[in-house]
């Protein structure tokens, strides 16, 4: 019977076949986790489970970083979100064992989950592998509090055509968000999760104002336009989906 870590390391291979530069490099593993709720008091029980019982035991473990976001315009709200970043996969195999012999955790894990009233109507969980580009999560820092989040799922037709859309992040897309000022959170090749193949990646903004201001210079961009027109990397060759969501991280997240 195969046991988790081995789970996830099957997971990872199949993923993109890392390159030697890569495979020399550590590249993070993401968790994004989504609560999905039905009513005001689900949400406040599943934000105070997260920030006084999930939270701390983190930190003491040396889980992180995390990020804590509710949706202010996506599909499927209302929804907490959990962001998660773990150094390897072993990492976020172990993570569980971890959790369940810290006995302040538990004791808040099975206050959460006392039944007596519904928490959340069901949990959605997807593991993600960092992009070379971008090897780990890049909180954002200084600025206008809280910021806005935009979270992107790119689907794609077959695993191929993922291929290079991750490689043209790898190769120019990333950077030119960054010379943009559009501050990249993360990049994330989704390794189990629902419509596979995909990508994920989280942008931030100082503002709804800022977001929309800064995807026009994008759009117009002399490099951007330059890298999309390269044979193999249209979007109707590589992208058959698109999905995104903007969100705002919650009081307590240290994401924000």
């Amino acid at each position: 019977m195969i046991d988790r870590r081995q789970f996830v390391g099957a997971a990872a291979s199949a993923g993109l076949a890392a390159t030697p530069a890569a495979a020399a490099q550590q590249k993070a593993f993401f968790e994004l986790r989504y609560y999905h709720m039905r009513n005001g008091s689900q949400t406040q029980r599943t934000s105070d489970y997260l920030n006084k019982c999930l939270l701390p035991a983190a930190r003491r473990l040396g889980i992180g970083p995390l990020g804590f976001f509710g949706a202010v315009i996506a599909e499927g709200s209302p929804f907490v979100l959990a962001l998660t970043s773990y150094a390897s996969a072993d990492a976020f195999a172990g993570s569980m064992e971890r959790l369940a012999a810290d006995k302040d955790f538990q004791q808040g894990f099975d206050e959460y989950n006392s039944m007596t009233e519904l928490s959340y109507i069901r949990m959605e969980n997807s593991l993600l592998r960092a992009f070379d580009c971008m090897p780990s999560i890049a909180p954002p820092s200084g600025g206008q509090h809280p910021r806005i989040f935009e979270l992107r799922t790119y689907e794609s037709n077959n695993a191929k055509a993922a291929q290079r859309k991750i490689r043209m992040f790898n190769e120019g897309e990333a950077a030119i968000f960054q010379r943009l000022g559009m501050a990249p959170v993360f990049f994330g090749e989704t390794l189990v999760g629902r419509n596979l193949p995909n990508l994920t990646y989280m942008l931030s903004f100082e503002s709804m104002a800022a977001r929309d201001k800064l995807w026009g210079e994008f759009g117009a961009d002399a490099e951007w336009q330059k890298l999309r027109a390269q044979p193999g990397y249209s979007d109707g060759e590589i992208v058959s989906n698109i999905s995104n969501a903007i969100l705002r991280p919650l009081d307590f997240s240290p994401i924000r």
